[in-house]
């Protein structure tokens, strides 16, 4: 297996990898934090106001965290930044 076999593999897995953690966590966080404001909803219902708009900031973090996680494997998957150093490399400049 010559090198570029190998960062293409380990770019693919590493990519799947990121999108999964990536992926599940913030979906994770962003279920319990949507349960506790609708448990703090329940029992104030006059800060209603106040817990929605915390929770609309809340998720909208949350939910960069995905973004990043995908970005960053999208880069791996098609810019890959080891690429320009195995062709280099490869064609002896």
């Amino acid at each position: 297996m010559d090198s570029t076999t190998l960062i293409a593999i380990c770019s693919i897995f590493t990519a799947g990898f990121t999108i999964s953690i990536g992926c599940m966590c913030p979906a994770l966080g962003e279920g319990r934090s949507v349960a506790t404001a609708l448990s703090s909803l329940a029992q104030q219902p006059d800060a209603s106001a106040t817990i929605t708009r915390t929770l609309f900031v809340g998720l909208a973090m949350i939910e960069s965290l995905a973004i990043y996680c995908f970005v960053v494997a999208m880069i791996l998957i098609f810019a890959n930044p080891f690429w320009n150093h195995v062709i280099a490399h490869a064609t002896g400049k």
